[in-house]
């Protein structure tokens, strides 16, 4: 702190003003004391320490304040005392339970990396598996405060990891399925090449025949991952077209049951029914599950569409084989990208293992609903419900 100044201008002006009062004729001694007490309070007033200014008043940032700070807030959120749980949100108790408010944090998460972050009793993050569920992937940061305080972030991962995981996998099964045809392709022009000479023609005309069908099958699977990608993209924009659903799928049907299938085709609607949709995506809906019921239902048996109402705002869409069915265990997953349950079967008959997963997804944009329902040695029904587009012209 700096040492106070002497107010030399006050005491000049003390000065000055005792001569004033000597010329007027005022006893020196009077004056003297007058010149005493001037100077004596001057030094009193400049040795007294300055007054620290006051600080603002303000709320007091108590343990209730930062409860109701952090209480409502998505992300799990735990406040801790040297160590000890004193202030868990709504997030955090639900996740690791109402009873952590009050242990030591340790023994709450009881997780060994998580355990070694809080040990070094410093800043950082760490990852923990299993912390709720066996699946989950959660990222922990602890931030320390003053005080012996740490507020300890719980991070939710999961979603995250099924993202990366299901990508990794899509990648992996189209480049499986890509690769397939086309080493389909190269072996038999390859063949053709080394024996194009000695080769008899009926044996060319059979691996040209192979080759046709490998690089028609690659082409569908291009063309499916396409529509999957562009479905995806638009998945969340509502369409603004209406359309006669019974028009479209009479006509979609038609197409995919061309040739010797179409005399198979049982098509039966109640009535017309105006959708609010996207014509080519509904026309390919219609065409998959039409083509799906050909290929896995009995080749002599017919295959039944029908519309009718569901209720008053929605249609309901059923295609119908009388086939072998579908075991149970396969049905969750019949919309998963390249599933198969007989892969043999599915690769033989021309299919792609993409048509049902873009059936879902063409449902979803047109905010349906998808199910599907088989008994073994009898067949599978699929079901598609979609809203009804409502006239807002009738009274």
């Amino acid at each position: 702190m700096s040492e106070p100044s002497f107010p030399w201008s006050g005491f000049v002006l003390a000065f000055v003003a005792c001569i004033i009062l000597a010329t007027l004729g005022v006893d020196l001694i009077y004056v003297g004391l007058v010149l005493l007490v001037w100077v004596g309070s001057l030094y009193l007033v400049a040795a007294r320490p300055p007054e620290a200014k006051a600080a603002p008043a303000g709320p007091a940032f108590t343990r209730d304040n930062m409860a109701d700070l952090f209480e409502h807030s998505e992300t799990p959120v735990v406040i801790t005392e040297r160590d000890r749980v004193i202030i868990a949100n709504l997030s955090a108790r639900t996740l690791l339970g109402s009873h952590i408010v009050g242990q030591d944090v340790r023994m709450a998460l009881r997780q060994p990396e998580a355990i070694r972050l809080l040990a070094r009793d410093s800043e950082g993050g760490a990852v923990v598996r299993g912390l709720n569920r066996r699946t989950d992937i959660w990222r922990i940061n602890r931030k320390t405060l003053p005080g012996g305080l740490a507020v300890i972030e719980f991070v939710n991962k999961t979603a995250e990891a099924d993202i990366s995981r299901a990508h990794t996998d899509f990648v992996a099964n189209a480049s499986h399925e890509l690769r397939t045809p086309l080493a389909s392709i190269i072996g038999y022009v390859e063949t053709l090449r080394e024996d194009v000479e000695s080769l008899e023609p009926i044996m060319a005309d059979k691996f040209l025949g192979t080759i046709q069908r490998e690089a028609k099958r690659l082409q569908d699977l291009v063309s499916d991952l396409m529509s999957l990608s562009r479905i995806e993209a638009e998945k969340h924009d509502l369409p603004s077209d209406t359309l006669d659903l019974t028009k479209l799928a009479e006509r979609a049907a038609s197409d995919a049951a061309n040739g010797e299938r179409s005399g198979l085709l049982d098509f039966e609607s109640t009535g017309a029914f105006p959708v609010r949709g996207d014509q080519q995506q509904l026309e390919q809906l219609v065409r998959n599950l039409v083509d799906n019921g050909f290929k896995y239902g009995a080749s002599d048996q017919p295959l039944a569409v029908r519309l009718h109402p569901q209720g008053e705002n929605r249609v309901r869409l059923t295609v119908t084989d009388r086939g072998e069915g579908i075991a149970a265990e396969h049905i969750p997953h019949l919309t998963r990208r390249f599933y198969r349950t007989d892969p043999g079967r599915s690769r033989a008959s021309g299919g792609t293992g993409l048509g049902l997963a873009i059936v879902k997804h063409i449902v979803e944009r047109h905010r349906g609903r998808l199910d599907i329902d088989s008994t073994l040695g009898e067949g599978t029904r699929v079901t598609v419900v979609l809203p009804l587009e409502k006239d807002d012209t009738a009274e």
